[in-house]
């Protein structure tokens, strides 16, 4: 078919416009990430650098350097690996048991999960349970009240829904145990499914903030977002000036410079995770939610 001039430069400015609006978008991603790796005294004598006359590491040292922040750091990667892997664990055991017809009360048991993504209990009955389990100041209290998602727990049952059964009934021929189904045969056939809730549960674990603010007190049990949140909105905490009087020479690194290495470092394992797991993604999800 012969476009025409008109449908040419209809095109054209869409295509345009998409560009101007996908610019604009990672325009502040490459300025976060360029005023990180800029000297600090470029910065101080610019204000607003768009490209560094010198590359510099010295915020991600000033940082990397700081106890307070290599603990937050430590916290934030035990709740991504531990809390991800308990709650894929969780999730996919409660999943396969729901997606098998033959268990007792399923019908219940799945009204009851419902239940859980249509109604928020608020804040004060998770903090009297947490508390009545003595889990106040401890690292498993950012991990235990979330631990799995009822919404996620449907959208892998019905994953498992679409494997044929006649794999599980061979197993049991061959004298398989239901735990030994499941860990040898479903899990290893579920991993899109598993890749793409783990990348759900990470990113949340990775992100924990209110729940710290609710449940830790101490400051070795802060994951990195309260450090970080408290180097946005404070010059003069401990996680920014503490150790800035430890720098060789008298030079001063600017508050900005390390709220965008703070950034960049906060969001970087994200982002570099997403596209180790992109070919997982979608088919994960979609298959999840076609069949239920």
């Amino acid at each position: 078919m012969i476009r025409s001039t008109t449908d040419r430069l209809f095109d054209g400015a869409i295509i345009a416009a998409l560009v101007l609006i996908g610019l604009l978008m990672l325009f502040p991603f490459y300025y976060v990430f360029v005023v990180s790796f800029t000297s600090p005294v470029e910065y101080l004598r610019k204000g607003l650098v768009l490209l560094p006359e010198q590359w510099t590491l010295t915020s991600y040292r000033y940082l990397l350097s700081n106890n307070v922040f290599i603990k937050a750091t430590g916290v934030s990667a035990f709740l991504a690996t531990a809390g991800t892997a308990l709650s894929l664990l969780v999730t996919a055991g409660g999943a396969y048991a729901l997606s098998r017809k033959r268990l007792q009360g399923r019908r219940t048991l799945l009204i009851l999960i419902l239940m859980t993504t249509l109604f928020n209990p608020g804040l004060i009955p998770p903090y009297l349970l947490v508390r009545e389990l003595h889990l106040i100041n401890s690292i498993w209290a950012l991990i235990l009240p979330v631990l799995t998602s009822g919404w996620y727990v449907i959208l892998m049952k019905g994953f498992f829904e679409s494997i044929p059964d006649e794999l599980e009934e061979a197993a049991k021929i061959d004298g398989a145990s239901d735990i030994g189904i499941f860990w040898r045969i479903i899990l290893p056939l579920s991993l899109p499914s598993l890749a793409a809730f783990g990348l759900f549960y990470a990113v949340a674990y990775w992100n924990t903030f209110f729940s710290a603010v609710l449940y830790i007190n101490k400051p070795d049990l802060r994951p990195l977002q309260i450090v970080l949140q408290q180097l946005l909105i404070d010059n003069s905490s401990s996680s920014s000036g503490e150790f800035a009087n430890q720098l060789s020479g008298e030079i001063q690194i600017p508050t900005d410079t390390l709220k965008m290495a703070a950034i960049m470092i906060s969001t970087g394992p994200i982002l570099l995770v997403y596209p180790l797991l992109q070919k997982h993604f979608a088919k994960g999800v979609m298959v999840g939610s076609i069949k239920g």
